[in-house]
């Protein structure tokens, strides 16, 4: 089985290629600079150029690939140009199976870019859409400067619990699904942790973990998109960060879905798992010396 992997570099990409490569799949990682991904990847990883940007590229970068992981980045919103005539051209190249990491909700919800590729696949005839709720890998990216900087989680999602997933879980089933399609064909599946958890309920884990204190601030919708503002955040990104963000104050993310647990076999890790398993992730570093700054240590 050879699977190609788009956005292999990243968080969920690099969990979804060593479980393919655990289950003995061929995996070819996608990304715009081939050199650059080298040293991330596994041994045995195979990479080959591409950008959504040039469809000249599209149909060498899935030659051959059985199966595709479609991922899309946050910069990229106009998936009518992008995502979707990818994905078409890797069906006409061969590839039999697509399984597209979506949104929880986004078979509904218009709003969010996932949407139009979801309703896309839908009329291919072989795929697998995954919609996993919040990541608790937030608290390790779009969260961490907060925490490091102001010991703060600063979202504007008011009192909302959320079932946060480790992506860990989420690419076992996509792993699962890129090499055995058959038991997973024209499937969707709502993917969520085992509990809801209040974000001040995550600051509190939060602090217990690492020693200090941890608060929640709520925020509202223009100080979110401010904050996001000052963090450079591209305008479409931070307001599908914000979108997704509102929605957890309708319960959006907060229902506990046994879908995940079924597929894998074992109970899904807890936000409190995540936590401890990443503490080092939010300790802060002492500043240098004085005389270590001196010598130019």
């Amino acid at each position: 089985m050879r699977v190609a992997v788009t956005g292999a570099t990243g968080n969920t990409g690099v969990n979804v290629v060593k479980e393919l490569l655990a289950q003995g799949a061929h995996v070819v990682a996608l990304g715009s600079q081939r050199d650059r991904t080298r040293p991330v990847l596994p041994e045995g990883v195979e990479n080959r150029a591409f950008d959504y940007s040039s469809s000249a590229g599209w149909a060498a970068a899935v030659a051959g690939c059985d199966s595709l992981f479609l991922l899309r980045p946050p910069a990229i919103s106009n998936v009518q140009e992008t995502l979707i005539p990818f994905a078409q051209e890797a069906l006409k190249q061969g590839v039999q199976h697509i399984v597209f990491l979506s949104v929880a909700g986004a078979e509904t919800n218009r709003i969010v870019p996932h949407h139009k590729v979801e309703v896309f696949l839908k009329s291919t005839e072989s795929y697998t859409i995954l919609r996993p709720g919040f990541f608790a890998q937030n608290f390790q990216d779009a969260y961490r400067k907060d925490i490091l900087e102001q010991d703060r989680i600063y979202v504007p999602a008011g009192r909302a619990k959320v079932a946060f997933v480790d992506l860990r879980d989420v690419a076992l089933v996509a792993a699962n699904a890129l090499v055995r399609p058959a038991e997973h064909i024209k499937q969707g599946y709502t993917l969520t942790g085992p509990q809801a958890v209040s974000f001040a309920e995550a600051a509190q884990m939060l602090s217990e973990c690492l020693g200090r204190k941890v608060h929640y601030k709520a925020a509202s919708v223009l100080g979110y998109l401010w904050h996001l503002h000052q963090r450079r955040l591209p305008l479409m990104q931070a307001f599908v960060q914000t979108v997704l963000h509102v929605g957890l104050r309708f319960g959006q993310a907060e229902t506990v879905d046994p879908t995940l647990g079924r597929l894998i076999g074992r109970e899904p890790y807890s936000l409190g798992q995540y936590i401890r398993f990443h503490a080092d992730t939010w300790k802060l570093t002492p500043p240098p010396r004085e005389t270590e700054v001196q010598k130019g240590t």
